[in-house]
């Protein structure tokens, strides 16, 4: 006999738009474990002088905490510019309460009613999510049996449904690849015909194999080009909520029509501001990051498994394995990694060098008992 949820009752019986009836939340498991690999975060602790620095600046925002922040958080874009470089001004940058906030505004004021997004499955969750809570039509583009995408598949789907906004995961959530320029250029030219607007996530841009390589080189004379970072992964502030855009200035007021007043709170933006005038400090750990990240790949390879050569700070990876199984062995031994839901696959974070050992230690075992 099936038991009836109470609260779903509840939830039924509101006047819920009929889009969202039967949706799940958004959410990776959240368990008490050991070695917690299971949602890319930076798994280095935050170092003592950039906490000591964060609470400083805290401080000195709490003295006037009566007030309301600076809602053009001039400062700190002043600072993203400084750390971009690539030309960008502070007119250029936009910042909110994560990057997933920021694709929210996007699509908010270039979405909605009547209009479509466009991204290229398997790719980030949040995508479809964002889309459903806009009103905006999500349309799954395909994706070479690889995974990888070719410049002439995705130029072509994007004259063939013409979106109004297309995204490209670069690089790309779960599979860890990234995007070659050729890629952004040929998406950005097929949406000329659309007026689509092309936005390249590059939430993990910093632990590409080629940081130079980046989709912010390719912003000027592209006007209707976004690309969005993140200072939850490099920056090891998922805690802090902090995500931000470059491009060209007009895009940055089309979000000011649709933001909330003051969305970024006076505290956010001095943790963000103190986090990157100590940015050496906080990325130091990138390179150590990318070293457990190419240990990961090459481990595996050698145990026999294909995982994905990656440019972030995780690793996707196959095989001849029973994936639900690995991964429930692994939760036994305190190690949580996780289930993307794509058949004989899972996803790995990059995390320090004991959690590394941990990681590839019992998946050796599991492997060859």
């Amino acid at each position: 006999m099936t038991e009836t949820n109470p609260r779903t009752e509840l939830l039924n019986a509101l006047p819920l738009r009929e889009d969202l009836r039967g949706k799940s939340p958004y959410g990776a498991p959240q368990l008490e474990v050991p070695v917690t690999l299971n949602t890319n975060e930076n798994t280095h602790p935050v170092p003592t002088e950039v906490q000591q620095a964060i609470v400083e600046e805290v401080s000195m925002a709490a003295l006037n905490l009566n007030r309301y922040p600076d809602r053009e958080f001039t400062e700190l874009r002043e600072e993203l510019a400084a750390y971009l470089g690539q030309g960008l001004g502070p007119e250029n940058l936009w910042a909110a309460n994560g990057s997933n906030e920021i694709l929210q505004q996007l699509m908010q004021a270039f979405g909605g009613p009547g209009r479509s997004v466009l991204s290229f499955v398997p790719t980030y969750s949040m995508y479809p999510i964002l889309a459903a809570g806009t009103n905006t039509e999500f349309i799954a583009g395909q994706r070479a049996a690889d995974f990888t995408l070719s410049p002439e598949s995705a130029a072509a789907q994007v004259r063939e449904h013409k979106p109004s906004i297309v995204i490209l995961c670069s690089p790309n959530n779960p599979t860890g690849t990234a995007l070659e320029d050729d890629v952004v250029d040929a998406v950005y030219q097929a949406g000329e015909a659309s007026n689509s607007i092309v936005i390249v996530d590059e939430a993990y841009a910093e632990f590409a194999r080629n940081p130079a390589t980046t989709a912010l080189s390719l912003l000027p004379g592209r006007p209707r080009l976004v690309v969005t970072r993140t200072m939850s992964k490099a920056f090891a502030l998922a805690g802090a909520r902090i995500g931000y855009f470059a491009a060209a200035a007009e895009i940055a007021d089309a979000i000011r029509l649709v933001r909330l007043p003051y969305h970024l709170s006076a505290v956010s933006q001095a943790t963000a501001l103190a986090a990157l005038r100590h940015r050496s400090s906080l990325l130091a750990d990138v390179e150590d990051i990318k070293m457990q990240r190419d240990r990961i790949v090459d481990e595996l390879k050698r145990l026999g498994l294909q995982p994905s050569e990656s440019d972030s700070n995780f690793v996707f990876f196959g095989g001849d394995f029973d994936a639900p199984a690995l991964w429930q062995e692994l939760l036994s031994r305190g190690i949580l990694i996780r289930d993307v839901g794509i058949a004989g696959h899972l996803r790995v974070t990059a995390g320090t060098e004991e959690e590394t050992t941990a990681f590839l230690e019992a998946v050796e075992t599991h492997l060859t008992r």
